[in-house]
């Protein structure tokens, strides 16, 4: 089967997409604990497998230990160099693209894969990589995963939207404007729900200035999001953690 897509720019680091990992042990781990057959694909891994590495020591940890992750890439220099860190069956790297390599994992994780590619094109990788019924976590982060962004996509369809940060070194929410899913970054117009959503989010961490620092100013900022009628998901376990979730405002 041939791979479907374009290889990466291939950037990573360690740890890039840890804040990715615990939404997905959160959210997806109830799928994940009920399948025959827990596969994950970590899709684009990028130069080196360590992101796929920390998936599944992630998931295993904190989902169940039987948790497999298959790594796809398209560039086969990449496949070959990721094979001295492969585990398997519980993982393993292939080389792959939208098509999963024929695989039907329960969940795949595509981070920083789409934003090379043209807004039009999205909502075709999308149906792709849902096909089999996956759950598809998308998005993007910047090169230490301290902003990063992402859609929860069920049947090629966007749910949810969530917008996480490192809040030690969160100046200001507008540093989501500059990180979004590719469906949505050239929407951040007037007259589109998400510049709505990041006008009224910036207002409210402006409001909520305290002297005790971002950990309390961020959960207070979600609060009178909520309180202002915004339909915010979850909780303040997850807001603490520096997440705000809410349905997809496309």
């Amino acid at each position: 089967m041939k791979p479907v897509g374009a290889i990466t720019r291939g950037t990573t680091n360690p740890n890039r997409l840890r804040r990715v990992d615990n939404f997905i042990a959160y959210r997806c781990g109830g799928p994940l604990k009920e399948a025959a057959q827990p596969l994950v694909i970590d899709l684009g891994y990028g130069a080196t497998p360590v992101t796929a590495v920390e998936l599944r020591g992630r998931l295993a940890a904190a989902v169940r230990p039987d948790v497999a992750v298959v790594g796809l890439e398209i560039d086969p220099v990449r496949v070959s160099d990721a094979q001295p860190f492969a585990d398997p069956p519980w993982l393993e790297f292939r080389r792959g693209g939208f098509e999963l390599a024929g695989l039907t994992p329960v969940v795949v994780r595509a981070f920083n894969v789409l934003r090379q590619y043209a807004e039009d094109e999205v909502a075709a990788a999308w149906r792709t990589m849902t096909a089999t019924g996956a759950l598809l976590v998308e998005g993007t982060c910047d090169e230490l995963g301290r902003i990063a962004t992402w859609t929860v996509v069920e049947g090629g369809v966007p749910s949810t939207l969530t917008l996480s940060a490192r809040l030690p070194t969160l100046g200001h929410p507008a540093v989501f404007a500059e990180r979004l899913p590719k469906a949505l970054i050239h929407h951040n117009v007037p007259g589109h729900p998400v510049h709505e959503l990041l006008r009224a989010l910036g207002r409210a961490w402006e409001t909520e200035a305290t002297p005790f620092g971002p950990r309390q100013r961020w959960p207070a900022t979600i609060r009178r999001m909520r309180d202002e009628g915004w339909p915010v998901l979850d909780g303040p376990a997850r807001w603490r953690l520096g997440e705000l979730t809410l349905p997809w405002p496309g």
